[in-house]
């Protein structure tokens, strides 16, 4: 055998028979490559090669399936993107998700004609005006629609254990500001357009404070820290904060504007900082290899990529007819279970329940994904939507995502906001197994990944669906997957590890947010709930419905929708029993006591009634 699992016990079904489903799923091997033989040619050594970059393995087999291997749909889209510029024809993700080996994808590639989309390069001269990227475009909007605010604050905190100098980490801060032109951007408008305004380096002081505190403050300091609103027209998105709580004890908070930053760039974030930080010590400043290019150059590409929206044969025009057809009838609002009225201006306000996922239903789910060539982020957007289907929300589901646009390798090293927002609608119609949806969310999640480029406005703008100030055009619940390690172990030659800070706020009614799996299976998660629609014990009720939902489905994904509780024993006795009891206690009477008292009541009311006469 290849692989070895020990397990406690043999589980069984009911009838005494093996119960293969609740086996363990065999890791994802990253020991190299299974397959028997070597690349055929040429293409298939390039694939193969870039499947073992993207995923970071040695190497690649040409029959090994690249989502076992550890791949996930963000890393799907850079094996694409790769595969795209090397070879230079056409290829998109579901061609990966088809084809999931190097043999597979380069038999189905063989016969693709030449990609049309415009290589990303640093450009070669800069518009006098700047334009910002979509991404960026839409959280402008949204902070002039709806005022300054701290929705799309984006904290940062790694506790460090060792002395820290301030004036070197000062320095390193001012390096990696320079460094990375997104973090020394500022947004101006001119005739109602907003525009990037890259400041010199000289011009920029990032803001920069060291406070003592006692160790019980920390978090709280951080939070405060946390919850400073950026004006984007007169402030750099960057301010960093370093509280010392002893000699040897250090929490440094950097906090970002969402416009400047993603997921992805804490990496280089602080790789970079943590490179300028050792020089500054040193005496000297940092020497970084040179980036291929700065967010702008990604600004000016992403025009040139989409072209014109009036012209049907644009990648803009193809892809808003695309939406325009996939969205059509999209409900306004979900009717979801709120604890209170919709307001007609939402405050923002919001808070987080968390959530956890044990093992066995962890390693359920990663075995429906595999059996069902999907995703993680497929299985869990499908239990997203069947929560809300269970809960009156109907079989027409729309939910957000956010989909990274860091397709080429040239971005890797970049600080930047490289997201767009999809709409996955799902169709729970008809009654399916939660294996049947899931199949579902795929093949329509899939179509959407080829149709990513265009900028969620552009999308709403196509379907034309109507606006209110009240709620979220499209969709007001979001589904995020975080398949991207940001664990933080060491950090300027300190023992180092990330702390969470909460600082409240709602971008959506409801987000839905997992982590990334554990390697014993357990899956942790948070439901951010906007505090306008939602009770804290709503909310609650809500993770904990979503967990008892993961739990049945994990165990018995054949099962249909309609036969899956979302409810626990007590609240089901509660609901069938408890309201609808009509049970009431009477007092013993006779017949011509009760007509008594009906005539003292009414005394000109009918008396007796005989066939309806």
């Amino acid at each position: 055998p290849s692989l070895l699992i020990q397990i406690t016990e043999i589980p069984l079904s009911p009838n005494g028979k093996l119960d293969r489903r609740a086996l363990p799923a065999p890791p994802a091997t990253t020991a190299g490559p299974a397959s028997s033989r070597g690349p055929r040619d040429a293409r298939e050594e390039i694939i193969a090669g870039i499947f073992a970059e993207v995923l970071e393995l040695p190497s690649a087999g040409v029959e090994e399936d690249f989502f076992t291997l550890g791949g996930h749909s963000l890393l799907a889209v850079r094996a694409v993107s790769r595969v795209r510029s090397a070879l230079g024809v056409e290829c998109a993700v579901p061609d990966l998700f088809e084809a999931r080996t190097v043999a597979a994808l380069a038999t189905r590639l063989a016969g693709r004609t030449a990609s049309e989309r415009p290589t990303l390069n640093r450009a070669g001269s800069r518009p006098e005006l700047l334009p910002l990227s979509y991404a960026q475009r839409r959280l402008w909007l949204i902070d002039r629609v709806q005022g300054p605010g701290t929705a799309y604050n984006v904290p940062l905190a790694v506790r460090l254990r060792g002395r820290i100098d301030p004036v070197a980490l000062r320095a390193a801060v001012g390096d990696v500001v320079g460094r990375h032109e997104a973090l020394r951007t500022v947004f101006t408008e001119a005739d109602g357009e907003p525009y990037q305004r890259v400041l010199a380096v000289e011009e920029c002081e990032v803001p920069f404070a060291v406070r003592r505190v006692t160790a019980g403050r920390l978090s709280v300091e951080a939070e405060a820290a946390g919850r400073h609103v950026f004006d984007l027209a007169r402030e750099i998105p960057l301010r960093v904060t370093l509280l010392g709580a002893g000699d040897d004890e250090h929490l440094l908070v950097l906090l970002l504007h969402h416009i400047a930053t993603d997921e992805w760039s804490t990496g280089p974030l602080l790789a970079d900082l943590d490179t300028a930080y050792t020089a500054r010590r040193q005496g000297r400043k940092p020497s970084f290899a040179e980036l291929p290019l700065q967010y702008a150059d990604f600004a000016l590409w992403q025009r040139e990529l989409l072209g014109d929206a009036q012209d049907p044969a644009s990648v803009a025009g193809r892809q808003a007819a695309y939406w325009r057809e996939a969205l059509a009838g999209l409900p306004e609002e979900l009717p979801l279970p709120t604890d209170r009225p919709r307001p007609a201006v939402p405050s923002r306000g919001g808070d987080v329940v968390p959530f956890e996922l044990d093992a066995n239903t962890g390693t359920g789910l990663t075995r429906i994904a595999r059996e069902t060539g999907a995703t993680m982020f497929m299985v869990v957007h499908a239990a997203v939507a069947a929560l809300l289907h269970r809960l009156g929300a109907g079989d027409d589901i729309p939910l957000g995502s956010p989909v990274s646009g860091r397709e080429d390798e040239q971005v890797d090293r970049l600080v930047g906001f490289f997201l767009n927002t999809l709409v996955l609608r799902a169709d729970l119609s008809g009654d399916p197994t939660f294996t049947e949806l899931v199949g579902r969310v795929r093949d329509s999640g899939l179509a959407a990944f080829s149709h990513a480029d265009l900028p969620l406005e552009a999308v709403a703008e196509a379907v034309g669906q109507a606006r209110a100030r009240s709620r979220n055009p499209l969709f007001q619940t979001m589904v995020t997957y975080h398949s991207v390690t940001t664990e933080v172990r060491e950090l300027f030659g300190a023992p180092a590890e990330e702390l969470p800070v909460e600082i409240g706020g709602s971008k959506f009614d409801l987000e839905f947010a997992f982590g990334g799996q554990e390697r014993d299976g357990r899956i942790s998660g948070g439901l951010r709930y906007a505090t306008d629609l939602f009770e804290r014990a709503g909310a609650e009720r809500l993770a904990e419905r979503l967990v008892r939902l993961l739990d049945t489905v994990a165990a018995e994904p054949d099962s249909a929708l309609s036969r899956i509780s979302v409810m626990d024993d007590r609240e089901r006795v509660r609901v069938l029993d408890g309201w609808n009891s009509t049970a009431r206690p009477l007092t013993p009477s006779t017949l011509a006591a009760l007509v008594a008292a009906g005539a003292r009541r009414d005394p000109h009311g009918t008396a007796l009634l005989s066939e309806g006469a």
